[in-house]
């Protein structure tokens, strides 16, 4: 209940927002050029906005807990990896935190790679040997340090614009076509409906594209972990996951950036992440 609360509050948030903005800029939606900007607003700043509060929400919604002061040897040796890491790779010290749950996963999140957060859980931590939460770690930071969490917003970004823009342009032309002699077509409501009929249809297209480059990265980032320790651990941990075959537990605003994702949709188009066998016969081959 209290994903569902923060994901719609968090949304409202950002709408209302962007509304502001727009009044403040005098921007007109009814012509082409203000509804790019409007769309180009909300599709733009929408997705940087959540990036900008990723960390909050992510932390909100697993429960995590940075470690400040580490209270025990296992977060004295997770914080200390994560600090020699972070070192190699030249950037900024994250926050290292741990959250509760069965499920064998970490993530990485944050908006500037120079303060980013990286959550392991209690699970991860619990069935994980050393070597293989070690290159866990290292796949979460390679995501860091090639700023992949903002890459990632800035496609979904304009694939969002473009959705915004594209089914209004469309559902204008709709409208028109079945307008009769009086100029009376599809009506607000019948417009408002097409609109969502085709967001839906375009935002599953542009959701393929995203997944795609997800999926991309995730092979990139196992390579940094094979770099930054070695590409037997890797393939140890990811070896360890697909005997785990519990599906991954978390929410969806950071499933994206976990070390595993829950199982894809249609025709493995919508997984965030490649099968576990594909990636560990991509470091095989190195």
């Amino acid at each position: 209940m209290l994903r569902i609360v923060l994901f719609v509050a968090t949304n409202l948030a950002i709408l209302v927002l962007l509304g502001v903005v727009m009044s403040v800029l005098g921007v007109d939606s009814r012509s082409t050029s203000g509804l790019l900007v409007m769309a180009a607003l909300f599709g733009m700043g929408g997705s940087f906005i959540s990036l900008a509060m990723s960390k909050w929400i992510a932390k909100k919604s697993t429960g995590a807990r940075v470690i400040e002061q580490p209270a025990n040897s296992t977060e004295q040796w997770l914080y200390s990896t994560v600090e020699r890491m972070a070192k190699e790779a030249e950037i900024g010290m994250p926050e290292v935190a741990v959250y509760h749950s069965p499920d064998m996963n970490a993530f990485a999140t944050g908006m500037k790679k120079h303060d980013a957060l990286v959550a392991v859980s209690t699970g991860l931590l619990e069935n994980m040997s050393k070597d293989e939460v070690e290159a866990v770690l290292a796949h979460e930071m390679t995501h860091v340090a090639c700023g992949d969490m903002v890459t990632l917003s800035l496609i979904q970004g304009v694939l969002n614009t473009f959705v915004i823009f594209l089914s209004r342009i469309a559902a204008g032309i709709i409208n028109n076509f079945l307008s009769d002699e009086e100029g009376e077509g599809l009506g607000f409501f019948g417009y408002m409906a097409v609109v969502i009929v085709l967001e839906m249809t375009f935002g599953l297209l542009a959701s393929f594209i995203v997944m795609w480059f997800s999926r991309k990265r995730e092979f990139t980032a196992d390579k940094g972990a094979a770099f930054l320790t070695s590409k037997t651990k890797m393939i140890g941990a990811l070896r360890r996951l697909q005997a785990h075959h519990e599906p991954s537990r978390l929410p969806d605003q950071v499933a994206a950036f976990g070390i595993r994702s829950k199982k894809g949709g249609i025709a493995e188009l919508l997984r965030s992440h490649p099968p576990l066998e594909a990636r560990i016969r991509a470091l095989e081959e190195l």
